[in-house]
């Protein structure tokens, strides 16, 4: 939420400078009008994000994914899971990819989504940082080519191993499946299609 408020702020004070010119004077209707404008995008945005939430929450109930509304974006965590040093994406995972791409084409057709790529404890850290990559580009492989999501609206980014960002700290090996995962995070939920 801080980084969307942060853009309205900058996006006021360059309105501002417009609407004054060279001269440095808004007139206060002007000003106001902006403000105005800027909230009705903000609250519209932020009601967005809620609807988007309360979808993926019932489409996923079925899922064992944990939905999550965090300053102004929607994670959907324990996506997809992998083995012990594999990046291959296991069939019964893509029953949930298949839903949230369907949610994001037909509701959310602009948003961005990053598909997050991890690892467990064991290996050494530049590994375990392409392997969390290489999930995260199946996955995000998947969403394009299986989920008809637009490429240009898919990144990815891997975290490894990183210890702030495990299930399971510490865990490697056998019982870590937990921590060997990619989650997804809509950052824009844009506008939604219409009805």
């Amino acid at each position: 939420m801080y980084s969307y408020r942060r853009f309205a702020y900058v996006s006021l004070g360059v309105a501002l400078i417009a609407l004054g010119g060279c001269t440095g004077y808004v007139k206060k209707a002007d000003f106001d009008s902006t403000v105005s404008e800027l909230r009705a995008n903000d609250q519209k945005q932020q009601q967005e994000i809620a609807d988007l939430t309360q979808q993926m929450q019932q489409r996923f109930a079925a899922y064992d994914a944990k939905i999550a509304q965090m300053g102004g974006r929607v994670r959907v965590d324990a996506i997809s899971h992998f083995a012990f040093n594999d990046a291959t994406l296991r069939d019964e995972d893509k029953p949930l990819l298949d839903d949230f791409a369907k949610i994001v084409s037909a509701h959310y057709p602009q948003a961005m989504v990053t598909v997050e790529g991890f690892a467990d404890a064991a290996g050494g850290r530049s590994y375990n940082i392409r392997l969390g990559h290489a999930r995260a580009e199946a996955v995000r492989d998947y969403l394009v080519k299986s989920g008809g999501l637009a490429a240009d609206n898919v990144r990815t980014v891997s975290y490894g191993k990183a210890e702030n960002r495990q299930v399971l700290k510490g865990k490697g090996g056998d019982g870590a499946e937990p921590n060997r995962r990619v989650t997804l995070v809509v950052d824009f939920a844009g506008s939604p299609a219409a009805p």
